[in-house]
Formats: structure tokens, C-alpha cells, sequence
């Protein structure tokens, strides 16, 4: 699903090539702890879920504390009720939940989100559980792509945060790059000033789609800041900076945020009103 992160992080500008709505390779979204990994999911889950197709089905392990409200591209409330959640509290339960995916009612989903999979990870399973729990995740997501029929396929994007840069640092990390064509990974940006959360984005959508990087600034107040990476913004052709190169600015909840400028990454609450279990 890297056309729907491209989208969101190209907040403002038209479609590129290969970024028409299709659901794209399934998507790893990596980063350290607190780099905005569930604001980006969630950014994702309202660009889809105003695409006009199915809803958007959304697992982690617990609800979420607060919700970015609009996107460039999803200002509208009423988007937040075509994101349904559930909430897998162990492995053993999200294996459960994949794998009666067959039996979900309609309507069919047109993507497919998990936040937080080190913490089931951290559940230390076996290297074939972990096989499985990859295997369930693709395999949910063709199913529901062949539910979808000519109305489109369902995406498939994945949250796992990592301690270090190094593939070793988290279970099974290389284990899933290898089911994940698609990666996108957040790092700290050493141009950030300040007290902002500063982060560059790299997507890399295959062995043969080019690299493209971003910068992202959370303020203070919740907004987030899209800029393209200094290098490539210095590349673009002067028709297309005016466009591409400005500033992009998200909207982000910022009621209850863990510190300034620090989004909502794992927060745990005791409810939200977006819950939406199944």
C-alpha cells in the first residue's frame, strides 16, 4: 500500500505514476520508538477511506488515545466512521482474527492496517509462528482483494518499531522485509531544530521504483510538516517546486498529546470515540 503513504506524505500534490488508488506491494512502516508510525497509519487509513471504496479495518493492540482529524485529502469527520477497529490482545488472538477472515461480513475492507507489531512480536513466537502471522496477514489481504472483485483490491500496510537501525535489534525483522517488498522507514532528522519531532521518511516501493524521502516536523500544537528531503527538493524543475517543494501541512488532534510535538504512538487508553469493536 505504498501508493496511499506516497499520497499522504505528497500531501497536496497531484498523482504521480502508479499512484491511482491501486493497493499497491503490502507496505512495512518501520521507525524507533515515538516516530510517528500510528499518526502516519492513521493518515493512511483516512486517505483510503475517502477513496469511495470499501472501509478500512484497523487492528492493534489497544485504542488509541487521540486521532489525527483531517488530512489534505480527508477533512471530514464522517471518514472516521468507515475506520473500523479491533483490538487483538495477543498473538494467538490476531492469529485467530486473520485467519477467520473468511467470515467477516461485509462490508469487505479495502485495506488492511496492524499497528504495533513488535508487541506481539515481543511475545517471543516461534520463527514459524512468525512465518504464520506474516503468511495470515498477506493471505487475509488477498481475500479480501478477491471479495473486492472489479471494485479494486485490499492494501496491506504493517507497523513495526524497531530499537535500532540494525535488522537485528527486533524479532523476526528480516523474516518480514522478506513477505514486505514494499518498506518505508523513519528516522530521527538531524536538520530538526528545536523541540519539534523531527523525522525523514524513505519509501522504497521495490527493487525497480526509485527512493524518495521526505521530512517531517510535528509542531508543538499537533500539525505535522511535509517537506521533500533537501536533496531531492533542490532537484525539481521549477514548474513543479512551487507544488512539490512547498510545505504540506497535516492536521493532527492534538488534545491529550504525550509532550510537545511527540504524536500518539501506542498510547493506551481506556477508550476513544473512534472505537469501533467488532
Amino acid at each position: 500500500m505504498a501508493g496511499a503513504l506516497r499520497r499522504v506524505l505528497n500531501a497536496g500534490c497531484a498523482a504521480g505514476p502508479g499512484e491511482d488508488g491501486a493497493a499497491g506491494p503490502p507496505l512495512l512502516l518501520l521507525g524507533a520508538p515515538r516516530s510517528a508510525q500510528t499518526s502516519l497509519l492513521f493518515a493512511v487509513a483516512l486517505e483510503a477511506a475517502g477513496e469511495g471504496r470499501g472501509p478500512v479495518l484497523f487492528l492493534t493492540r489497544r485504542p488509541l488515545q487521540s486521532l489525527p482529524l483531517s488530512t489534505p485529502a480527508a477533512r471530514d469527520h464522517w471518514r472516521l466512521q468507515k475506520v473500523l477497529f479491533q483490538y487483538p490482545s495477543s498473538i494467538q488472538e490476531l492469529l485467530q482474527l486473520l485467519a477467520s477472515a473468511h467470515e467477516a461480513p461485509a462490508p469487505t475492507p479495502s485495506l488492511l492496517l496492524l499497528d504495533g507489531l513488535e508487541e506481539y512480536l515481543a511475545e517471543d513466537p516461534s520463527a514459524q509462528e512468525a512465518a504464520h502471522l506474516a503468511a495470515l496477514l498477506l493471505d487475509a489481504a488477498a481475500y479480501f482483494s478477491c471479495r473486492l472483485g472489479a471494485n479494486g483490491s485490499c492494501g496491506l500496510v504493517v507497523a513495526l518499531e524497531t530499537q535500532k537501525e540494525a535488522d537485528g535489534d527486533a524479532p523476526h525483522l528480516a523474516l518480514f522485509k522478506r513477505y514486505f517488498p514494499a518498506q518505508c522507514q523513519l528516522q530521527p532528522d538531524a536538520l530538526g531544530l528545536g523541540q519539534h519531532c523531527c523525522l525523514q521518511a524513505s519509501l522504497e516501493s521495490g527493487k525497480l521504483s526509485p527512493r524518495t524521502e521526505w521530512s517531517v516536523t510535528f509542531l508543538p500544537n499537533g500539525e505535522m510538516k511535509i517537506t521533500p528531503w533537501p536533496a531531492q527538493a533542490s532537484t525539481l524543475s521549477p514548474d513543479k517546486k512551487g507544488s512539490s517543494a512547498g510545505s504540506q501541512s497535516l492536521s493532527l488532534g492534538s488534545d491529550n498529546l504525550p509532550g510537545p510535538g511527540f504524536p500518539l504512538d501506542g498510547i493506551p487508553t481506556s477508550g476513544t470515540s473512534a472505537d469501533s469493536k467488532t
